[in-house]
């Protein structure tokens, strides 16, 4: 038989929840919690479904991130990432990013092959404009660069 536990609020067992101190109750969930569609008809592993690690940045300087440790800038539009927590060594990731750039050229994120996978706790990849008429790419440091990482964890 399953159970149910219906309430209005979670606090710690100090009862220190609430407007003056936010944010402080911990709830822990193991990696086969799943959560209803919002029709209801569909669940999913809420686990799975969050990103491991993001980031976004100006240039090279970070304007947020999540599980992100470092940022190197190995040369124009050239950025390598280390990870606070490393993804699973024996899986492969799902990376995807997207960049602009403020003189109204379109930006893209490469990730080389060799790079596409997280190892060694890090991440490198290219940002840049297309420049020529067969694909070829020009790096730059573009702005508003957004990368982030679906994977599992270590």
């Amino acid at each position: 038989m399953t159970s149910q536990l219906n309430v209005d609020t979670i606090v710690d067992k100090a009862g220190s929840s609430g407007p003056s101190l936010p944010n402080t109750t911990t709830i822990k969930i193991n990696n086969t919690s799943t959560s209803l569609s919002e029709g209801g008809s569909a669940t999913t592993n809420v686990t799975q479904g969050l990103a491991k690690w993001w980031v976004r940045h100006n240039d090279g300087s970070i304007a947020d991130s999540f599980n992100n440790a470092s940022i190197t800038d190995n040369g124009t539009g050239d950025f390598s990432h280390g990870f606070t927590n490393d993804m699973r060594a024996d899986s492969a990731y799902c990376v995807t990013g997207i960049a602009e750039d403020n003189n109204s050229r379109t930006c893209k994120v490469t990730f080389n092959t060799a790079n596409a996978e997280t190892q060694d706790g890090l991440l490198r990849y290219i940002t840049g404009f297309e420049s020529g008429t067969n694909g070829e790419s020009t790096a730059l440091d573009c702005n508003n660069t957004n990368v982030m990482i679906h994977g599992d964890l270590a």
